[in-house]
């Protein structure tokens, strides 16, 4: 089950990746918005996510050596994050260019969801 386990967390950082590249790809355009590269970073990062949380805890998995149990509030904020970056895009992707407010906020808050995973 690690190797399923490891699969998953390579998935999590491709969505990772197609978030944020899809935000910083943007930076010099004139016409920033949601493009389908975040749309779709962002539903891989929720379930993902809820993946990779919900397999240790089910006693499926064990995410690395030593593990015992998640930091419940750090995940909560990180889901929580996740849900409205998720949100945004979907109304990003209804929504005529440019969405510079929309944009924006997807990329900030994918970095900070970062910032979180890494130094919280």
């Amino acid at each position: 089950m690690d190797f399923v386990y490891n699969l998953i967390l390579i998935l999590h950082f491709i969505g990772l990746a197609s978030v944020v590249g899809g935000f910083l790809v943007q930076m010099r355009s004139s016409q920033k918005g949601v493009n389908p590269a975040m749309l779709h970073g962002a539903l891989t990062q929720l379930v993902t996510g809820l993946l990779l949380v919900g397999l240790p805890e089910m006693g499926v998995a064990v995410p690395f050596p030593g593990w015992e149990s998640w930091d419940h509030v750090k995940i909560g904020v990180k889901l929580a994050l996740t849900v409205v970056i998720t949100v945004l895009a979907f109304v990003g992707r209804r929504k005529p260019m440019p969405q510079v407010g929309l944009w924006a906020a997807i990329g900030a808050l994918s970095i900070a969801n970062i910032f979180i995973a890494v130094l919280w």
